[in-house]
């Protein structure tokens, strides 16, 4: 009797062992094929971005003040990096004011500037995902595959240290359409305590790119917040 117990026993961790190594077997497929589809959705994307122009809207508060409003026109050049020319007419001479008064409200905005430029800077290399980045940290293991709960069709990709050790990207895709329906950013930008928060939408153009259609930035610590809309798409 004992040895039928210590023979069940075996066969039952063996298929154990097999139905174990079955579903990784199953989820390592999946995530193969995940990241190949991102991977092509990105490239895809930038190239054909690069055969459009649109305007880009950009809007920075301070504690919930707006402080500046700025148009681009934008467009991708041939490094793919963004090249943008404003269309906002030259701004006003400043008003006569007191020599101090002037000095303080100059030193003010140029901190914001500098804070609000470094934070720009920082998710640029975020947004759009690259597919060269997202192979990387799928070869060191950092991406993780899920459905999109109460979404069906939708599946997220989360992908730690894509940038910066300790931080975090999820991206939302829509399985049947093939394109990205959000991303959202968690980041920092010289240490972990200046985080850097993102929620980035998508939409599609009629027979054309994924792009991003709505960004807001969050610098957490100075409470600096962009928010940037991009419509008016056409071919060059």
């Amino acid at each position: 009797m004992k040895t039928r117990q210590r023979v069940s026993q075996v066969t039952v961790v063996v298929l154990a062992a097999g139905t174990f190594s079955w579903i990784a077997s199953a989820q390592n497929q999946q995530m193969q094929e995940r990241v190949a589809e991102v991977k092509a959705l990105a490239a895809r994307n930038k190239q054909a971005l690069m055969q459009y122009t649109w305007v880009e809207e950009v809007t920075i508060s301070l504690k919930g003040e707006q402080k500046k409003q700025e148009h681009f026109q934008v467009r991708l050049g041939p490094d793919g990096k963004q090249e943008k020319t404003s269309l906002d007419p030259p701004a006003a001479p400043p008003e006569h004011e007191g020599r101090l008064k002037k000095h303080i409200v100059e030193k003010k905005t140029e901190e914001y500037k500098d804070y609000a430029d470094q934070i720009k800077a920082l998710i640029q290399q975020y947004v759009p995902p690259e597919k060269d980045l997202i192979e990387h940290a799928y070869q060191a293991g950092n991406i993780a595959v899920a459905p999109q709960g109460g979404v069906p069709g939708e599946y997220r990709l989360v992908i730690s240290n894509y940038i910066k050790q300790g931080d975090s990207m999820t991206l939302v895709l829509d399985k049947a359409q093939k394109g990205l329906v959000s991303v959202s950013i968690a980041s920092y930008l010289n240490d972990p305590k200046d985080a850097v928060n993102v929620t980035v939408a998508f939409s599609a153009l009629p027979d054309g790119p994924n792009h991003v259609s709505a960004e807001t930035i969050n610098g957490v610590g100075k409470q600096l917040t962009i928010a940037i809309q991009n419509s008016n798409y056409r071919r060059i």
